[in-house]
C-alpha cells in the first residue's frame, strides 16, 4: 500500500516540477521555461500554508527522498446550489502527475484517493476534472463518468 502525504510549501518547487511533466503529456511537447514556474511556486507555497485552506495537494514522495514521484491536486469551490447540489460546493482534481521514473505503481491512485478523502472530510459531494486518454481509466476506477455538459473557454488578452 502507497501512502500519499499532504504537500506543505516546501513541496511547491517540486509540484511545478511534476506541473511541468504533466502539460508536456498533454501538449505533446515541454512547456518553455519563463515567469510562469516562478509564479506558480509562489502562489503554491502561499497557497499550500493558509491556515483555511481551499486548496489541497497530496503526494507520494520518491523513494530516494530527493523529490516527489507524484502528486494531485484539488480545489474547493463554492458556487450556487441547485437540485443536484443543494451545497453548491464543488471540487475540481488538477495537476495529476507521475514522474516517469516512477509510473505504474498505484502513485497517482494514492494521491487521488487521498484527495477525495479530504474532499468528503469538507462535505464536498460534486467533483469535477478533465481527463487525458491515460488518466480516464483510473478515473473510472474510482467512480468518476463523463458528463454531457460541454466546456467552453474564454482567455482574456494580456
Amino acid at each position: 500500500m502507497i501512502d500519499a502525504r499532504r504537500a506543505t510549501p516546501e513541496d511547491a518547487a517540486e509540484l511545478v516540477r511534476l506541473r511541468g511533466l504533466m502539460l508536456a503529456a498533454m501538449a505533446g511537447a515541454e512547456p518553455e521555461p519563463g515567469p510562469w514556474q516562478d509564479i506558480a511556486r509562489d502562489n503554491l507555497r502561499d497557497w499550500l500554508a493558509e491556515p483555511e485552506p481551499w486548496l489541497a495537494a497530496f503526494v507520494v514522495d520518491a523513494p530516494d527522498g530527493a523529490a516527489l514521484a507524484a502528486c494531485a491536486l484539488g480545489t474547493v469551490e463554492r458556487r450556487l446550489g441547485g437540485p443536484a447540489n443543494p451545497s453548491g460546493v464543488v471540487g475540481y482534481v488538477f495537476n495529476v502527475s507521475t514522474d516517469p521514473a516512477h509510473r505504474r505503481r498505484g502513485h497517482s491512485r494514492a494521491c487521488v484517493t487521498a484527495l477525495l478523502d479530504w474532499f468528503r472530510e469538507r462535505g464536498v459531494r460534486k467533483i469535477d476534472l478533465r481527463a487525458s486518454e491515460a488518466g480516464r481509466p483510473l478515473y473510472r476506477s474510482l467512480g468518476f463518468r463523463e458528463t454531457a455538459e460541454p466546456t467552453m473557454r474564454l482567455t482574456f488578452a494580456a
